[in-house]
């Protein structure tokens, strides 16, 4: 098994705690979002407003030394508007890209389903390629690169939902909740994070994130538990509950969001409690439920996180 140096152990923990040194979160949270950077995957926080997603946004891209950018989408957002145009300069006699808010480590897409199609698929193809194109030119974008997308799962008048193919693009969608209560009531007390936030000092370089974001892909996994990813991935596509089962992308995140978990955690071996605490996370906005029924928002998820617990109950786990 792979070991991992005492060096990083200790800036993933000094990460950590820093990150929660302002977000007043459940701590899980905070590590899941920094395995997502790790495997170098996106994010899609799934709940109402005012629970603390700028804020942990933030703090996550101060800690690391890293620009970040907040996008609030509307309906009349255009891709130029996040992605950038080519200017016209009369001294040069030529064109010059400006850049959008796209341009950061870590960018917060706030309220991405209030965006029209086109937007979004702007978005979300930039995600993908970590790359843009602008008049036949192609712009690399910064790497480390994080979208933090948020949508508002209760609200729908004015909006336009993701659909299946697009939430694939995101490594996991997490649901923050209230925060414990007696960090909400020492959050009342103090009235504002931004002192907080504003005296983050930096732990990590994106050169730092850069080098973990190698080491993910070091971390051991048993073959047993790789013919177990595969075996869940299998069970649902002949699940009577699901129309669409597990793609081999969706196993692939899986696999990789394990690794990238248990290096978070300090260790440079995966086991099967990171494959069961990482999997709704990956695998819940992956698959399609049979039942037409089921409703938007909440329910639907509530639903899609239920038949995930309900594949890993019913295949075994190796010993």
């Amino acid at each position: 098994m792979n070991s991992i140096s005492p060096g990083v152990l200790a800036s993933l923990e000094e990460l950590r705690d820093s990150v929660l040194r302002v977000f007043r979160g459940r701590p899980e949270l905070v590590e899941a979002l920094i395995a997502s950077l790790l495997a170098r995957g996106h994010v899609l926080l799934e709940d109402v407003p005012g629970v603390g997603k700028t804020t942990l946004a933030q703090a996550l891209a101060r800690s690391l030394q890293l620009d970040f950018h907040r996008i609030q989408f509307t309906s009349d957002t255009l891709p130029s508007d996040i992605i950038g145009i080519s200017v016209f300069r009369q001294a040069t006699g030529g064109f010059e890209f400006v850049p959008g808010p796209l341009f950061a480590h870590v960018v917060l897409a706030d309220e991405i389903n209030r965006a029209t199609p086109r937007t979004q698929s702007a978005l979300l193809e930039a995600m993908s390629e970590h790359a843009v194109t602008v008049e036949r030119t192609r712009h690399l974008l910064a790497e480390p690169f994080l979208v933090v997308a948020t949508q508002n799962p209760v609200e729908s008048t004015g909006t336009y939902p993701l659909p299946e193919s697009q939430l694939d693009r995101f490594l996991m969608r997490l649901s923050m909740g209230y925060p414990p209560r007696e960090a909400e009531l020492a959050l009342l007390r103090a009235g504002t994070v931004e002192p907080e936030l504003e005296q983050l000092v930096p732990v990590l370089d994106a050169a730092d994130v850069i080098e973990m974001q190698r080491q993910v892909r070091e971390v051991h996994v048993a073959e047993s538990l790789t013919e177990y990813v595969l075996a869940v991935a299998e069970h649902s596509r002949r699940h009577d509950a699901l129309a669409l089962g597990i793609s081999t992308r969706g196993a692939l995140a899986w696999h990789r969001s394990a690794q990238a978990l248990a290096l978070v955690r300090g260790r440079g071996f995966a086991t099967a409690d990171d494959l069961h605490e990482i999997a709704e996370p990956v695998l819940a906005h992956r698959i399609l439920l049979a039942d037409p029924l089921v409703g938007d928002g909440w329910e639907r998820s509530r639903r899609e996180r239920a038949v995930v617990r309900m594949l890993l109950d019913e295949v075994p786990v190796p010993r």
